[in-house]
């Protein structure tokens, strides 16, 4: 087993660690002296890459950074459980228990979303839902929260091509299939497979701040930030050789955050014509150039408040967004909270955040999307 899977049990022992067993070295919550417990469900057939994506980021010791991480645990149904295509086995992780003792539990993805999830984990997620934890799923794991009629009425991400089939089986959820993730505040979704990356680093943007997520990326080589409404594909062929029109001009507006940039200056530092440049943000970020500015923007403002910068007015103006209305507007929409109180979770003082998960103020906008503003 890899370090951090278990807790030093033995293999070949039939006693399995239940949900007490959860590693401490998470963050403490205010007003609560225990850590945000995340726990990934593991079902027959489950697909090894998501369930390494959640062990490398929340699972991992970050001594590198001045928070309390996560407690993180694996469990199962079964004392062992046969991977996707029995690649391997899985073993020595805790019972369902563990489930029923996290705030976050994180159910598994189906490669073969025709075979149902366990009853055990179906009612799992059901006392999940049931005490409020957050529920997230990764890929075709929307299926099994579906299929546990936590997502009736609420929209949802999964992968583009079980979207069509899932609409079908399950009628009454709102099924977005063009996003990378949705936020619905105590329900996040993510698309395919590389979209549990971007969900699991807005879950710690959303935990810790800006300013750790973008730790933790650059850790793992991966872009700090994709919004969750982006499109989950593009019909494009990969070039030859690297596309170098788009990227200088992001980074050269990434640098003038604070002055009144408008799309005609970025066209013309690109020295292509307004419609070209749209043409290539939608082909390659799949958004607007005037969507990702102000969610760049956004982006920065949170970074101002989490450093520590006291007026908002200030942050409104070194991040671009002119006025504290827009501010509280733009930042609202971005992460659900009020740059005061994004102050008080996510400033100096904050030592980390709370067990329970905070919803956003507008539920069932893709996470990502609704920080665009003006579009």
């Amino acid at each position: 087993m890899p370090q951090g899977f278990s807790h030093g049990q033995d293999h070949g022992h039939e006693h399995r660690p239940s949900g007490a067993n959860l590693r401490d070295d998470g963050p403490r919550s205010r007003g609560d002296d225990r850590p945000h417990r995340v726990v990934v469900v593991v079902d027959e057939g489950s697909n090894p890459f998501e369930l390494g994506v959640m062990t490398e980021l929340c699972g991992l010791r970050r001594p590198e950074l001045d928070v309390r991480w996560y407690a993180f645990a694996l469990c199962a149904a079964t004392p062992s459980v046969r991977m996707h295509a029995g690649f391997f086995t899985l073993s020595g992780v805790a019972d369902l228990s563990a489930a029923d003792a996290a705030d976050t539990v994180v159910v598994p993805n189906r490669p073969d979303p025709d075979v149902p999830p366990s009853a055990a984990v179906l009612d799992a997620v059901r006392r999940a839902a049931a005490r409020g934890a957050r529920l997230v799923s990764l890929c075709t794991g929307a299926a099994t929260l579906a299929a546990a009629g936590v997502l009736d009425g609420r929209p949802a991400a999964t992968h583009w091509r079980w979207a069509d089939a899932f609409a079908l089986r399950y009628p009454a959820v709102r099924w977005q299939p063009d996003v990378l993730y949705v936020d619905d505040g105590d329900v996040l979704t993510a698309a395919g497979s590389a979209a549990a990356l971007d969900l699991g680093l807005h879950l710690i943007r959303r935990d810790h701040g800006a300013d750790v997520a973008n730790a933790v990326s650059r850790r793992l080589v991966f872009a700090a930030h994709r919004d969750g409404g982006q499109r989950q594909f593009v019909r494009v062929p990969v070039p030859a050789t690297p596309d170098t029109g788009l990227a200088p001009v992001l980074d050269w507006a990434r640098e003038r955050l604070d002055q009144p940039l408008t799309i005609v200056d970025l066209a013309t530092r690109a020295a292509v014509s307004q419609a070209t440049l749209h043409r290539w943000f939608r082909a390659q970020l799949g958004t607007t150039p005037l969507s990702w500015l102000t969610a760049e923007r956004t982006a920065l403002a949170c970074r101002l408040i989490e450093r520590g910068e006291p007026s908002l007015d200030r942050v409104a103006q070194l991040s671009g967004l002119g006025t504290g209305a827009n501010l509280r507007a733009q930042l609202r929409r971005a992460t659900g909270l009020s740059p005061a109180a994004y102050r008080q979770r996510f400033g100096p003082a904050v030592p980390g955040p709370r067990a329970a998960p905070t919803a956003p103020a507008s539920p069932g906008t893709p996470a990502g999307a609704a920080s665009a503003g003006g579009r």
